[in-house]
């Protein structure tokens, strides 16, 4: 297994991701979003692992970046505004090589072992 977790500081999902694997011994990777971001081909792996853009989205997000993202038009400028501002985006996002989960999802976890 190759664990990615995509989080924030002060997300406690993300607190909650990473016990999990520490639990089980799995080694994982952490990145924060607020200070690293995602890759335009990581955000796109993950998009189609997931089903869309919409389940990346942070529904609790504030600020004007935020609310310039619900009236955007085509995912292609979702897209570059979630490239932009990071913090835009859901947390945990959790990468095992072509899989990928959003939120705290140890169901799904489990059938990765």
């Amino acid at each position: 297994m190759n664990i990615q977790i995509f989080g924030k500081n002060k997300c406690f999902d993300t607190k909650k991701a990473e016990r999990y694997f520490k639990e089980r011994g799995v080694r994982f990777q952490r990145i924060d979003l607020e200070q690293k971001g995602m890759s335009r081909g990581e955000l796109q792996s993950v998009r189609a692992a997931v089903g869309g853009l919409e389940p990346l989205i942070d529904p609790k997000a504030k600020g004007e970046q935020a609310l310039l993202l619900r009236y955007l038009g085509s995912d292609e400028e979702k897209t570059e505004k979630l490239l932009e501002h990071p913090t835009l985006l859901r947390s945990p996002i959790v990468r095992n090589g072509r899989l990928a989960t959003v939120g705290y999802c140890p169901e799904v976890w489990k059938t990765w072992e």
